[in-house]
């Protein structure tokens, strides 16, 4: 079972980040159901266990925090549904259980079957963390391949088979906070929302696509490959 809760107003981080990792010490114990947290953060930029400095571009923007996830930098704000995943890897890990690249992959499927369901078709590119959309209304990329802009970002760390840390989907954030950081790494290719791609989605018309697709997202993988 998991346990799917709406955290309202803007969750402070620190204090967000450490009730996320008791509750995941709690499953790993028997001694609470799997659990998704849904909420928005006051604007902060985080640092990933790859985060580089020279990544931090304005360092003075907004508070920076040092997380022990999995990425580089990443940005936090109002108008972002950040999704916080604590669930048993073992047995949502592929066929075999386990498996933390099939954990991941269903992490993926299951923003892009989200985004699905309001048209928007989300790709997974190599060497590229999160989830993206293709831009053809902006210029191609100078290799003449098409624009691509992230509109999530996924980052996890696992302890003791347990998950903890998640999503990050823009719904309609202030695109230019991502400025203050070069967001995971990327600099050839570009930050976008769901509202900045034309369409008038709430953060309600998200999280119920995230709850109706999180169980298909999970099922039926028979390769990781």
């Amino acid at each position: 079972m998991v346990e799917w809760t709406h955290l309202p107003g803007l969750a402070p981080y620190a204090e967000t980040l450490a009730a996320m990792e008791a509750r995941a010490e709690a499953i790993a114990r028997g001694e609470a159901d799997e659990a998704i947290w849904l909420l928005e953060h006051p604007p902060l930029y985080t640092a990933g266990t790859s985060a580089k400095p020279a990544d931090l571009t304005d360092p003075q923007r907004f508070p920076v925090f040092e997380t022990r996830r999995g990425g580089q930098y990443t940005y936090h704000g109002p108008g972002q549904r950040v999704v916080y995943c604590m669930l048993d890897v073992k047995a949502r890990g592929g066929p075999q259980g386990g498996d933390v690249r099939c954990f991941v992959r269903a992490l993926e499927a299951w923003v892009i079957a989200a985004l699905a369901e309001f048209g928007v078709k989300g790709v997974i590119r190599p060497g590229r963390v999160g989830v993206w959309v293709v831009r053809p209304d902006k210029p191609p990329m100078p290799d003449g391949t098409p624009a691509e802009d992230k509109i999530a970002a996924i980052g996890i760390k696992i302890r003791r088979w347990v998950s903890f840390h998640g999503l990050a989907i823009n719904v309609e954030p202030d695109l230019s906070h991502f400025d203050g950081i070069v967001p995971c790494g990327i600099r050839d290719h570009g930050v976008t929302s769901l509202v900045d791609l034309g369409l008038p989605v709430t953060m309600n018309d998200l999280d119920a696509a995230l709850v109706r697709t999180f169980d298909g997202a999970f099922a039926g993988f028979i390769s990781c490959v």
